[in-house]
C-alpha cells in the first residue's frame, strides 16, 4: 500500500486532497491506536506493541509512516507524538467524548 501524499489518488478521493490523504493514513489498521497510546506519554517499541495489542510487522509498518507524516518520532525516551501529532491528537479527543456519550452501546438481554 502506497503512501497517502496529498496531491495523489488515496483511498477513497482521486483527487487527493489532503484531508483525504490524512484519512487513508488514519484509516489504516493500528494508526489510530498507536496515536492514542502515544498521546499521553512516550513508549518503547515492545511497550507499544503492548500497549496496542498488535505484532511487531504492524507496527513498524505503521510507525515508518506515522514518522513520515510528521506525526510520530523515535527519541531516546521512545516514540512520542510530534507537535502536529500532538495536536491531531487534541483534534480526536472531541470525536471520542462525542463517540462515548452518543454512541448506541449494546443491550444487555436478561
Amino acid at each position: 500500500m502506497n503512501f497517502p501524499t496529498p496531491g495523489t489518488p488515496v483511498r477513497g478521493s482521486e483527487t487527493g486532497r489532503p484531508v483525504m490523504a490524512l484519512l487513508d493514513l488514519l484509516g489504516r489498521r493500528m494508526c489510530l491506536r498507536i496515536l492514542w497510546e502515544l498521546r499521553e506519554t512516550s513508549l518503547k517499541f515492545r511497550a507499544l506493541q503492548a500497549a496496542a495489542e498488535t505484532n511487531p510487522s504492524v507496527l513498524n509498518t505503521r510507525l515508518g509512516e506515522l514518522k513520515r507524516a510528521g506525526l510520530v518520532e523515535l527519541t531516546s525516551d521512545g516514540y512520542q507524538l510530534t507537535e502536529a501529532g500532538l495536536n491531531l491528537a487534541g483534534l480526536l479527543l472531541p470525536l471520542h467524548a462525542w463517540s462515548e456519550a452518543n454512541m448506541p452501546r449494546p443491550s444487555r438481554e436478561i
